[in-house]
């Protein structure tokens, strides 16, 4: 078989697993128009103090560095005002902290799914990025076989899964309202990108899910009828960790999300 007909054979394979995801999903079910409006904003988490640029991924003992807690603070002025009846995060340090501010400023208790958690990685606890030479190590070879499940971590379909039912808790928990749900780039990314119906592989550099930016899904009744994105604390982060931006050897470790 051909590598152009493995990639096909790959994609037509996730394409049935999410379709039968969305189908056992009551998160995302099929409803008569009407109902309710109820937006869900899924936020990335601000910048960690990790000076050994460490993928940490779901390390505990990662909190967010001055500038992260800068990040968190803008985030809560931004939703400020806002229709917000429900915080939640993941468990991980990075994301409480980042949703805190956004918990206290609308006087909500901070609650916690497990689903909001960063995407499992082999390569946890080492340093992997641009100009490290990770690619170059035989030990690490094995884990880079398949970039479409992919074989270094947890499966897209699983993220895709899980994501779609904190959605739709969070959706149920402010029905009427905005919940605000602090997550990590990669799940994030992933859920939007399955909603949307793009691929699940893709190039990590052209996620568009900067350090403390909104990824919002409107719902109307149980359905989602639209994604927005917006980057209140776009001034803060630095250019080389800007959606797009060039990778900088020393500076674009892929240390976690």
């Amino acid at each position: 078989m051909s590598a152009e007909h493995s990639r096909d054979a790959e994609h037509s394979a996730l394409d049935d697993a999410l379709d039968r995801a969305a189908e056992e999903s009551t998160d995302i079910r099929r409803v008569a128009d009407g109902g309710e409006i109820t937006v869900v904003h899924l936020v990335r988490h601000g910048e960690v103090h990790n000076p050994d640029g460490i993928l940490y991924g779901r390390r505990g003992g990662y909190h967010l560095s001055e500038l992260g807690r800068q990040m968190a603070d803008r985030v809560a002025e931004h939703f400020s005002g806002r229709d917000v009846t429900h915080v939640v995060a993941s468990p991980l340090e990075r994301a409480q902290e980042t949703a805190m501010p956004i918990a206290k400023v609308h006087g909500l208790t901070l609650d916690t799914d497990e689903r909001l958690i960063e995407a499992g990685n082999v390569f946890e606890g080492k340093t992997f990025g641009v100009g490290d030479g990770a690619l170059r190590r035989p030990g690490n070879w094995k884990h880079l076989t398949n970039p479409f499940r992919p074989s270094w971590g947890e499966p897209y379909v699983d993220q895709a899964r899980r994501m779609l039912a904190a959605l739709g808790a969070a959706r149920d928990a402010a029905r009427g309202h905005e919940a605000v749900c602090v997550s990590h780039q990669l799940p994030i990314w992933t859920v939007r990108s399955f909603v949307e119906r793009r691929r699940l592989w893709h190039d990590p550099r052209r996620r568009q899910c900067t350090l403390a930016s909104l990824t919002t899904f409107t719902y109307q009744g149980d359905r989602i009828v639209s994604v927005g994105y917006t980057e209140p604390a776009r001034d803060l982060v630095p250019p080389h960790l800007l959606a797009g931006a060039r990778p900088v050897k020393g500076k674009s470790k892929a240390f976690g999300a």
